[in-house]
């Protein structure tokens, strides 16, 4: 499973949208969707 899809199912599992996963890891939610659609190549 790739990195991204990972995160999605995770995130899914915690009960957590994309901004609320990114205020915990205090990043922008616009990264965690860049993430989980792959294109962030970081």
């Amino acid at each position: 499973m790739e990195l991204g899809k990972k995160i999605k199912q995770l995130r899914f599992k915690a009960g957590l949208t994309q901004e609320q996963l990114a205020e915990k890891l205090n990043i922008g939610a616009q990264s965690v969707s860049k993430w989980e659609n792959a294109l962030s190549h970081n």
